[in-house]
């Protein structure tokens, strides 16, 4: 386990931690590591990921206003590490990154200022979070990191630091109106253009934008009535609906679960699936490798198939 200076902070720090039933695991064991280096955690457990998001969020933010003479940042975990990320992120001076790598957490820190550390239950060993969270812990804004070469930043690059957090504590002006309950990606939807959205071919009605690569994550669209045939990919993946109203059938599991805003769900690798769409609806993806889509059935079948379901 890599150590923690936990004196690197010109303040006293606290972490506020918490998580989703897929990151609950890796929390502890960050909690556990925390704690053992007498480092001041305050830990809320564990519930559904958009609310624990939600609740470190608010928490980060209120402390960040308060000029406490504590540091307060958020610790969080989920199945991906970006749900809780996005809520986290929509409260006034959050900033919120997932980290994978150290390498991730040393840029976060250094060029975001970072006070938010949200790690894949999933996806992450407990042993390379434990550097992660050290990087997090231990790397001032402003330092040398992977993305300047490990060499201090130039003076212009200094200066835009110097006023950017500044600059997007004022994005919001801390007058938006509440969204209740808050949607936590349609942000990203509506800073990106119709035309950005290219079309499943092999599916009708479905169009996706590929938001990062490695993991990849993507926003898909689908308009109401369209039918994914029975089908399976060579990863698992998690998603989220954003808006809208759709069943999946996971053929392998023999279970149906129907979805609306909010909704979220995890398909293992190779599990069978088909999907019907009743509303126009918007959904976040996330996955490990490389984008595939093998076909388990046609249209005509799926169609039919979805019919004889329904009228039973």
């Amino acid at each position: 386990m890599a150590e923690i200076n936990s004196t690197a902070n010109n303040r006293p720090l606290k972490i506020i931690a918490g998580a989703d039933d897929f990151g609950s695991s890796l929390k502890d064991a960050l909690v556990a590591q925390l704690r053992s280096l007498n480092i001041e955690v305050e830990d809320l457990g564990t519930t559904k990921y958009y609310s624990i998001g939600e609740e470190i969020g608010r928490r980060v933010s209120e402390a960040a206003k308060s000029n406490s003479a504590t540091e307060t940042r958020g610790l969080l975990a989920c199945g991906t590490g970006v749900g809780v990320a996005i809520f986290a992120n929509k409260f006034p001076g959050v900033y919120a990154a997932t980290c994978l790598t150290v390498a991730e957490a040393l840029n976060a820190r250094s060029i975001n200022n970072c006070n938010v550390l949200a790690v894949s239950g999933m996806s992450t060993a407990p042993e390379v979070a434990a550097d992660i969270l050290t990087a997090f812990l231990n790397t001032p804004f402003k330092s040398p990191c992977p993305a300047s070469g490990s060499e201090p930043w130039p003076a212009e690059i200094q200066t835009f630091f110097d006023g950017s957090v500044a600059e997007m504590s004022k994005i919001s002006g801390g007058n938006a109106p509440a969204v209740d309950p808050p949607c936590f990606v349609c942000s990203l939807a509506r800073s990106r253009q119709e035309k950005d959205f290219t079309p499943v071919d092999v599916m009708p009605g479905g169009s996706m934008i590929i938001l990062r690569e490695t993991p990849t994550s993507a926003i898909v669209r689908f308009k109401g009535g369209s039918v994914e045939p029975a089908h399976h990919h060579t990863f698992g993946h998690d998603l989220v609906v954003m808006k809208g109203k759709k069943c999946v059938w996971n053929l392998t599991k023999k279970e149906k679960y129907d979805l609306v805003d909010g909704d979220f769900l995890f398909t293992p690798a190779g599990d069978v699936h088909r999907v019907k769409y009743f509303e126009d609806t918007e959904f976040f993806i996330k996955w490990d490798g490389h984008w595939d889509l093998l076909l388990d059935e046609d249209l005509a079948a799926a169609n039919a198939a979805i019919a004889a379901e329904i009228k039973d």
